[in-house]
């Protein structure tokens, strides 16, 4: 038996198949993982992710401490409400974890992968050092994520006249505090939405009130489906220690300047950036039908090979889809190993479909 979540109860009732997740029992799909890939795309779904970390942080280096450790700059955070994405990196460059960092009035809070709590925890304890700083895990706390261009309106008609008018003044990327339940405009799928951590004995009957309210309760093979056309990493798969974010799609998320500002795995990235970075994480699409999984050899024909780190049937775009590490010189076309046979795939920008419009 695994971690459970407070909603495991209503999970069953729901009638969700449950599979192990990173040592929780959590929701595959509730009857049609393809369905409730649709849903989220045309109006909305609810997912539980209470399996996730929330650290809250604060103390009067708190600031400082983060723009140590995280290859994101919180400073660009400003006021209190906005929240940034980020890498956590190894002295060599690698990803230990992405996360969300939001700003609140007296410090921040992070959310983390479930997988990685535990050497995510120990690694901010190893680095303490120096900084007066304080970590505040919260286990007490449950998440529900509701996604889709109609998320926001149907969980505003739900709640109290002030949550409502929060939710919709929320920009993206903002998240703010109403009474007990923290707000956010955030989200892993692609679609608009919102991610709100609340009380975990409040967390099934919210989410009993979104349900009977038509919102439909999605599990995580719709989540992954829709993250991988929208072109989000997976830890573990498209991100681990053994990559950097400059290989991973990710040298957006990090922030060069200041210059003097030395976060950790800053000189391996320079190093790296100075040699040369030799690959890439692009998005491949199968024209002909199989399916695109993961650690499938990709060859590029006179460059050299790779694999792919994620792939998936897309139902969206009704075809195999994937994201692959391959080198950097490839162009537009290579061939996938599939069950010994070689497979032709279009190599694309990997953002398959944002906002519900298809991009490749």
């Amino acid at each position: 038996m695994g971690q459970r979540t407070p909603l495991y109860d209503l999970h069953l009732a729901l009638g969700a198949k449950m599979v192990d997740f990173g040592g929780w029992d959590m929701p595959l799909h509730y009857g049609s993982q393809v369905e409730e890939h649709h849903q989220v795309r045309r109006d909305c779904g609810v997912f539980d992710v209470s399996h996730m970390t929330v650290i809250d942080i604060d103390g009067v280096d708190a600031g400082d401490w983060l723009r140590h450790l995280l290859a994101n700059d919180v400073a660009r955070l400003g006021e209190s409400g906005k929240a940034l994405y980020s890498t956590l990196l190894n002295d060599q460059g690698g990803v230990i974890d992405d996360l969300i960092a939001y700003r609140l009035d007296d410090g921040y809070r992070v959310v983390v992968n479930a997988a990685t709590r535990d050497k995510v925890l120990a690694w901010l304890e190893a680095h303490r050092s120096g900084f007066e700083v304080r970590l505040r895990e919260r286990p007490e706390l449950a998440i529900l994520a509701i996604q889709g261009p109609q998320a926001r309106e149907k969980v505003a008609e739900l709640l109290s006249a002030s949550r409502a008018a929060l939710i919709r003044e929320l920009k993206p990327f903002e998240g703010r505090f109403e009474g007990d339940w923290f707000i956010a405009r955030t989200g892993y799928t692609g679609e608009d939405g919102l991610e709100i951590i609340l009380p975990a004995l409040q967390a099934p009957a919210f989410f009993n009130d979104l349900v009977g309210a038509g919102i439909a309760p999605s599990g995580l093979g719709a989540r992954d489906t829709l993250r991988l056309e929208a072109g989000m990493n997976l830890y573990g798969n498209d991100i681990d220690e053994a990559h950097s974010p400059l290989t991973s799609n990710l040298g957006w998320s990090i922030a060069w300047e200041p210059a003097e500002r030395d976060f950790i795995g800053r000189a391996a990235l320079q190093a790296e950036k100075d040699r040369g970075i030799s690959l890439k994480l692009v998005g491949l699409v199968l024209e002909e039908r199989g399916v695109l999984r993961a650690h499938q050899v990709v060859r590029v024909a006179e460059i050299g090979e790779g694999e792919i780190t994620s792939g998936s049937f897309s139902p969206t775009l009704s075809k195999a889809i994937a994201l692959a590490r391959l080198p950097m010189a490839t162009a537009d076309r290579a061939e996938v190993e599939i069950r010994g046979k070689w497979y032709p795939v279009r190599v694309v920008k990997p953002t398959f479909v944002r906002h519900g419009r298809i991009l490749i």
